[in-house]
């Protein structure tokens, strides 16, 4: 097996939503070890502690939540991804969802200094591919793929020159699409992959699809994992729960195959709300894949009861 240098970061953003609690993330997955998870796979592990943003005076918004906030975060992040990514392959531990519209930035600046595409997997529950304008919630965990493809009345966050190609995106595990992302994606060339494909077809047939144009392309993967991604019986620790999520293998398969691919070069683990868990079981979970995706095989995994 390959060895990397694994960047750890955490990310303990909980701007994107009003339901709190996501900033104790990176503490859990410190203490569901995932440092040794890594590390016992034979890569080099280096936790670089919390990113911490610019202070921001609050500004309050008549629709938005903590837009500042988000974008210090923001900036923040993308300066931390871009120099990760020179050193090794960054890990962050969010954190809400919010944290990738600097992460895929900071990740879409290295990949252009690189003079190679960059390609996300965005698996979740929803399509995040909102505005500031069109979100009725307000809640800026909803708009990462809306910044980083160049949809417009992100006013005040970092300036994206080259918006990423929207047919380097694969969204896999939809199930909560509301109606104004669903007419906006319609008109898009991000591939979807919904639950009922994923039925229908299994989930190993549309990610090979997508990894197959990435290898092709020589490009860099970014992948983003959200809490709720995962069928709420086995990952409760969400405030975006939505049932009929990804199983326990269906989710490893997938870690499984972007380990095979040698093809990942950074990783988001999202949404992990530690005050909603049973006993650091979501957190254990999360920990778990992220070990699949670095090399971790089905009979090299403890069995573990909650």
């Amino acid at each position: 097996m390959n060895t990397r240098t694994c960047l750890l970061y955490g990310a303990p953003v909980d701007s994107g939503k009003r339901r709190r609690g996501c900033l104790m993330g990176p503490d859990a997955y410190r203490t569901a070890g995932l440092e040794d998870a890594l590390a016992g796979l034979g890569h080099a592990v280096e936790d670089r502690g919390n990113v911490v943003p610019a202070p921001v005076t609050a500004q309050p918004h008549p629709h938005l939540h903590a837009l500042q906030e988000t974008i210090a975060w923001t900036t923040a992040l993308a300066e931390a991804a871009e120099a990760g990514l020179q050193d090794g392959t960054p890990i962050f531990m969010g954190g809400d969802h919010a944290l990738a519209l600097g992460t895929v930035l900071g990740a879409m600046r290295y990949a252009e200094r690189e003079q190679r595409p960059l390609f996300v997997l965005w698996l979740d529950a929803h399509s995040d591919f909102h505005t500031p304008t069109t979100t009725d919630s307000g809640h800026l965990h909803g708009t990462p793929l809306g910044y980083v493809t160049g949809r417009p009345d992100f006013d005040g966050f970092p300036t994206i020159a080259t918006p990423l190609p929207q047919e380097n995106i694969a969204i896999i595990g939809l199930r909560s699409v509301d109606t104004a992302e669903r007419a906006a994606l319609q008109e898009t060339a991000i591939h979807r992959v919904d639950m009922r494909e994923i039925d229908e077809t299994g989930i190993a047939k549309p990610l090979a699809a997508f990894l197959a144009r990435v290898a092709a392309a020589k490009g860099m993967l970014h992948v983003s994992l959200d809490v709720d991604f995962l069928d709420p019986a086995i990952a409760p620790a969400v405030g975006t729960t939505v049932p009929g999520g990804a199983t326990i293998r269906e989710a490893h398969l997938v870690m499984e195959m972007l380990h095979d691919s040698g093809l990942m070069t950074s990783l988001d683990l999202v949404e992990l709300n530690p005050f909603l868990d049973e006993r650091g079981r979501t957190a254990q979970v999360m920990v778990d894949l992220a070990a699949s995706a670095f090399g971790r095989r089905v009979f090299d995994r403890p069995t573990r009861a909650y």
